[in-house]
């Protein structure tokens, strides 16, 4: 059993860590100490000396020098900003972000020898810093424990507790195998989760993502997910969760103690009011499609954009149209957006586009209109192309040969659109792209750890 202690100065990670040690008779690491005993030199004098650049170095060499056995470590606060430093310490390991509020944490820290990191005053630069870390210790770790009003025997007896009991108690897995049998996805994975959270076999360390959409059957996250989690040494599972019911899958989610979730259609949007905070790129796109859990914190992201921004960045200043006027479409126009690109709005329910594109300073229309836009680049947002549906949502002689067409369905990998738009001599972009890119930056969120995407490529079903 390898633990890992993370989280901002104050919140108990040294003295929890030699008092979990103690209880479990495990080694103890503390990376700062590491550090100074190597160094010959305190954590001041590296600041002074070397700066901040120089005391990350020395940290990357120690991390990456760590026992892989059993052992507690406890980490410096900065330590989680690099990607590399996440990968090492959760490989094998269980994570635990201890958290503080402000107030305690400067009380705590009151009086240290160690160098401000900013010119702002003590409390300013708590707050600031915390706002910048929050979201890389909430993606690095596996269980989150607020310290704030816990002694430190009472976070190390908590920490003890999740170790032994995790966050999914028996009733709740067997509800969770009563949700999936009924659900509509395959009897193999319904028995793959039977097999995984039997009592026998169930490990309380695993933690549980899953797919949330109504469908979610056509998705390809649990298997890409899955991939990737066994590749980087994380003790976690991928679940599928498909219903109606919003409400009824985050009962759920919070029954099990799910650590993230993948929106999909069409929940992007109505999961907004279920939420503690939202980053700025999904609070102005109004659509989330990523949500970490915790604590009592439910955090959404929306990383979609990125998947269709990244490969259009060559088209900066063209002339763009996006086909429908959903969660989708608004990550698309807010992609395009950043690249300077004149959008219109296109989508079968005008009014939907209308409200759209008021939203976005964009214009809106008809689908019949889109002969008149003109486009140099479309975007299809729209689940045309996708099983039942499966066409296209424009005709053969509407593309030009100087288009450039990207087509958000990935399930089938070639929609009817992309093969019209390759025939036609367009550029095409298969939503297998977006879904990369977008799961990539969501693998980020969920641990905190930079796969490169060759890799998350090389690891799509």
């Amino acid at each position: 059993m390898r633990v890992v202690l993370i989280g901002f100065r104050g919140t108990g990670k040294t003295e929890v860590g030699r008092l979990l040690a103690r209880l479990t008779g495990l080694p103890f690491h503390d990376t700062d100490a590491i550090i100074e005993e190597r160094s010959g030199l305190t954590i001041h004098e590296i600041f002074t000396r070397d700066g901040e650049e120089g005391f990350r170095l020395r940290e990357r060499e120690v991390i990456a020098r760590l026992p892989a056995g059993p052992c507690v470590i406890s980490t410096g606060g900065g330590v989680v900003l690099d990607p590399g430093n996440v990968a090492a310490l959760r490989r094998g390991s269980t994570v635990f972000l201890l958290e503080a509020d402000e107030a305690a944490i400067e009380r705590r820290i009151a009086g240290s020898t160690r160098p401000p990191l900013t010119t702002h005053p003590f409390r300013q630069e708590i707050r600031e810093l915390l706002d910048i870390r929050r979201p890389f210790y909430t993606a690095a770790a596996d269980f989150c424990i607020d310290t704030t009003t816990k002694s430190p025997n009472e976070v190390t007896l908590a920490i003890r507790h999740l170790l032994d009991s995790g966050t999914a108690p028996a009733s709740a897995r067997a509800g969770l195998v009563r949700f999936l049998a009924g659900s509509g996805i395959p009897d193999t994975e319904v028995r793959e989760v039977v097999a995984l959270s039997a009592p026998g076999t169930w490990d309380p360390r695993t933690r549980l993502y899953a797919i949330v959409g109504n469908p979610a059957v056509q998705s390809k996250s649990p298997g890409l997910f899955n991939r990737l989690f066994a590749q980087y040494g994380l003790r976690c599972h991928y679940l599928r969760f498909q219903d109606p019911s919003l409400s009824r899958i985050l009962r759920l989610a919070d029954e099990l103690g799910l650590r993230g979730i993948s929106v999909t259609i069409p929940f992007k949007q109505t999961i907004i009011p279920a939420l503690t905070d939202i980053e700025d790129h999904g609070r102005a796109i109004g659509a989330v499609n990523t949500v970490v859990m915790c604590g009592t914190r439910k955090s959404g992201y929306n990383t979609d954009w990125l998947g269709i921004r990244d490969p259009l960045a060559d088209h900066s200043g063209e002339r763009a149209v996006v086909l429908g006027a959903g969660g989708a479409a608004a990550a698309a126009v807010y992609a395009l957006l950043s690249l300077n690109m004149e959008v219109t709005i296109l989508n079968r329910t005008v009014e939907t586009a209308r409200l759209l594109g008021e939203r976005f300073g964009c214009a809106a229309g008809p689908l019949t209109a889109f002969d008149q836009a003109a486009p140099d680049v479309v975007v299809n947002a729209t689940p045309v192309g996708m099983a039942p549906e499966s066409r296209s949502p424009l005709q053969k002689h509407q593309l030009r040969p100087s288009m450039t067409i990207f087509d958000l369905v990935y399930t089938p990998p070639e929609t009817p659109l992309l093969r019209f738009a390759r025939n036609t001599g367009c550029r095409t972009i298969p939503g297998t792209e977006m879904f990369v890119r977008q799961a990539a930056a969501q693998f980020r969120h969920f641990t905190g750890i930079a796969a490169p995407l060759d890799l998350v490529r090389s690891m799509m079903p």
